[in-house]
């Protein structure tokens, strides 16, 4: 049988201004675990700002998101452009700022702010083609935004503010410990927390490994 093929949609690398590497890496881990194949993309567009992560103030430096997404895939990455999302049984996408700055306006402009156009356009025909998408910590912002017209259900951690911003556009927000999943079974999408809740990485990790779980017999 086949292997599954399940993108990873990368932000960078670094929680403050790109992916989060514990849970980026954790995605691979489970997927490759599982007996899928991960396959790495990331958009080739300029971060929206550099922060040093030793003292996690805003920097002078500019950075690239597909060329900082390639350290934690070491190296084995496409251009989100070149992805056929038909090609993919399934997308997870992990979280960290650059999820909700880099992938999407959220962190800067709320859910009135623009979701990255080939983000949206890959989510979107991922759930018209009935095809699972996961999302962790702060990626379900994103994700939200991108398909705010399917009303889907996400979780996102306990922050009030965050929650009320993503139903004030019709998401339906599902409150979940750190170690569980909110399954959409309509729009076959699966969220879980993760860093949102911590505390700490083996529990961020019972988290993702359900979710890649999921995401991955949904894709059967």
């Amino acid at each position: 049988m086949d292997k599954k093929r399940i993108g990873v949609l990368l932000s960078g690398c670094g929680v403050f201004d790109g992916s989060e590497i514990h849970e980026a890496v954790l995605t691979l881990l489970y997927i490759d675990q599982a007996g899928a194949e991960a396959v790495c993309f990331a958009p080739d567009i300029p971060q929206a700002h550099v922060v040093d992560h030793l003292t996690q103030k805003e920097t002078n430096e500019t950075r690239n998101v597909l060329t900082e997404s390639a350290r934690i895939a070491r190296g084995d990455i496409q251009n989100i452009n070149d992805i056929d999302p038909s090609q993919l049984d399934a997308v997870i996408l992990p979280g960290g700022f650059g999820a909700a700055k880099n992938l999407s306006e959220f962190a800067f402009k709320g859910p009135q702010g623009n979701v990255n156009k080939d983000v949206a356009e890959l989510l979107k025909a991922l759930i018209e083609a009935k095809r699972p998408v996961g999302a962790l910590c702060i990626a379900p912002a994103t994700l939200g935004m991108a398909l705010k017209n399917q009303s889907p259900e996400l979780t996102i951690g306990n922050e009030k503010g965050v929650v009320n911003a993503l139903e004030s556009i019709g998401v339906q927000h599902t409150l979940c410990k750190v170690d569980g999943i909110v399954v959409d079974v309509k729009n076959k999408i699966v969220s879980s927390p993760a860093y949102m809740l911590g505390p700490g990485i083996a529990d961020v990790a019972r988290g993702i490994k359900k979710l890649v779980e999921k995401v991955i017999e949904m894709a059967q």
